[in-house]
């Protein structure tokens, strides 16, 4: 038996043990990641949601205790300390967020060690594409904005257990922030064509990012440190208009969290590399957000937002020309350019001037495409 004969054994096997062997399975269209979605029609009309998510095609995620060295020994995921799709990492995230009150979906199933889930279908009803069917965009992005605030009221737990699983919330520390920076130098060469980054060009550019690094470390180490989704944007947020409040937001992908600078979830939300968003409907969010969190800095928190906004950008960057290169997947040259945008535009603080000047001397304009 093959493997993926061998994965759809064991996949209905865990159906079957779960009450729903009798469900017809229709496959729902995937992302970047080794994760793959099926929609459960049961004999009843509900619907239901499965996470196929084989434990076997990702790496090690981080283990908490690890030292710098060590996760960079264990490879990308502990790195990045991404949950490396981690099945209880979804369950005991999916559990705090509703205890938030917020509508993460409901796990009706799941074993663990054999990476499966069984969820509350939230629907197709994603922010980007009633926005793209023409319903007004502000009231979307002010929930959005509000489901953060009421998420950035309390510090999160060290630790989240819901539903029988448990998973470590680490923090977005400066060695996840040096790895998706890092990145950048190894795979936009190969993708834009370039010269491969010398020594002295990549000891400049860990120079000039570490001021970034450890402000993010230090604010999401320190009181002001949040929850942070760390993949909040259109595609990942589901709408619910039968819902009250922050609850009408469905959220999506949340398993990778970490305690983060609270910038975090906005920068993904507000700069988008899917869809633009209109400068002037950011500045309201930042306004809106700042407005319900009055004890923050008001300067400190925009300088911090548009630092880690344009790390962030240099972070999709290499993402995408990897997805383009070595996965050979040329829909993400498409976001590109908005991901320039969006780096360009936050490299204009003064603060940054010394980054501006790195991509001045080293990236030439016909290679930011």
């Amino acid at each position: 038996m093959g493997l993926s004969s061998e994965r759809d054994a064991a996949k209905r096997a865990f159906l079957a043990e779960a009450g729903l062997g009798a469900a017809r399975r229709e496959i729902l269209a995937g992302d970047a990641s080794t994760r793959r979605y099926e929609r459960l029609h049961r004999p009843d009309g509900a619907s239901l949601i499965l996470m196929d998510q084989p434990p076997a095609l990702e790496s090690r995620p981080c283990p908490p205790e690890a030292t710098p060295a060590e996760r960079v020994a264990l490879g990308y995921n502990a790195s990045a300390r991404l949950a490396a799709g981690r099945i209880e990492a979804f369950v005991a995230v999916a559990g705090w967020l509703r205890g938030r009150g917020l509508s993460a979906p409901q796990v009706l199933a799941h074993d663990d060690a054999g990476g499966f889930a069984v969820l509350e279908d939230l629907g197709d009803a994603l922010f980007a594409r009633l926005i793209e069917d023409g319903q007004a965009e502000a009231p979307l992005y002010e929930a959005a904005v509000d489901a953060l605030v009421r998420l950035h009221e309390q510090p999160p737990p060290p630790r989240l257990e819901a539903d029988g699983s448990a998973w470590p919330l680490l923090s977005y520390d400066d060695l996840v922030l040096k790895t998706g920076a890092g990145l950048f130098l190894e795979w936009w060469p190969k993708f834009a064509g370039m010269a491969a980054v010398d020594p002295e060009q990549a000891a400049e550019w860990d120079r000039i990012w570490a001021p970034v690094r450890a402000r993010g470390q230090a604010v999401a180490e320190g009181p002001l440190g949040v929850f942070a989704h760390r993949d909040y944007h259109a595609e990942n947020l589901i709408w619910r208009p039968e819902r009250d409040g922050v609850a009408r937001v469905g959220m999506l992908d949340f398993q990778d969290a970490l305690r983060a600078h609270p910038a975090w979830d906005l920068l993904s939300l507000l700069q988008d590399a899917r869809r633009d968003v209109d400068p002037a409907l950011e500045a309201a969010m930042l306004d809106r957000y700042l407005a319900a969190r009055p004890a923050l800095d008001r300067a400190a928190f925009l300088a911090d937002y548009r630092a880690l906004a344009a790390l962030n950008a240099v972070r999709i960057l290499f993402i995408f020309a990897r997805q383009v290169v070595f996965f050979e997947r040329p829909r993400y040259v498409a976001f590109m350019p908005r991901t320039w945008a969006h780096l360009v535009r936050n490299l204009a603080d003064p603060s940054l001037a010394e980054v501006r000047a790195w991509f001045d001397r080293n990236v030439p304009a016909e290679a930011r495409r």
